[in-house]
């Protein structure tokens, strides 16, 4: 007869910081000594590689559901469309499985650095949209990744109106600035 090990009470660990962002979710156990895998947001999973300590929230559809609050990474690794690791304090396939569903987050500020032409979806969401008139499209409220290039969701300030959807590419985005909070594009509200 088989024991199951409970769900993880939070430990005591830091609260999260005020710039984590959700990278991934924990889907399941990885192994038989405690593996856990993880689905990353992004085809580049970087963000997950860049900090050795993920906070966790359970996840919404488990409400009640305990999972340590942090996670302290022993290592991590792709494994085709997840990051497969380990952890300290999880010694067990059932004590892996029970954090499943559990939001992964990291510090926006342990992010690599982007080379000059590449950005965080994080960064993008909320900046305005200008055409080379200067005319305000209207703000990034996310983006969609479609393979060979992704695509800025634009809400213009009408909230009635139709989404604008703009390739992110170099045809068509003149620039980013990020200080600025603006994208300026070579776009017009009615392509």
């Amino acid at each position: 007869m088989g024991t199951t090990t409970p769900p993880l009470p939070a430990l005591d660990a830091p609260a999260r910081p005020a710039d984590a962002i959700e990278v991934g979710r924990v889907v399941g156990a990885w192994g038989v000594k405690g593996g856990i895998k993880v689905k990353p947001f992004s085809s580049d999973p970087q963000a997950l590689f860049s900090s050795k300590r993920w906070f966790l929230e359970p996840s919404e559809a488990k409400p009640g559901h305990l999972v340590p609050a942090l996670l302290r990474v022993v290592t991590a690794r792709e494994q085709g469309e997840v990051v497969v690791a380990t952890v300290h304090d999880v010694a067990d396939r059932d004590a892996a499985q029970a954090l499943s569903g559990a939001r992964v987050y990291v510090p926006r500020s342990s992010f690599p650095t982007p080379d000059a032409d590449e950005f965080y979806w994080i960064d993008l969401i909320g900046l305005d949209v200008h055409d080379r008139a200067q005319a305000v499209l209207g703000r990034i409220v996310g983006l969609i990744e479609t393979g060979p290039h992704c695509v800025l969701r634009v809400q213009p300030a009408d909230a009635e109106a139709d989404e604008i959807l703009i390739p992110f590419v170099a045809a068509y985005i003149d620039r980013v600035d990020l200080p600025g909070r603006t994208v300026h594009v070579d776009w017009a509200a009615d392509y």
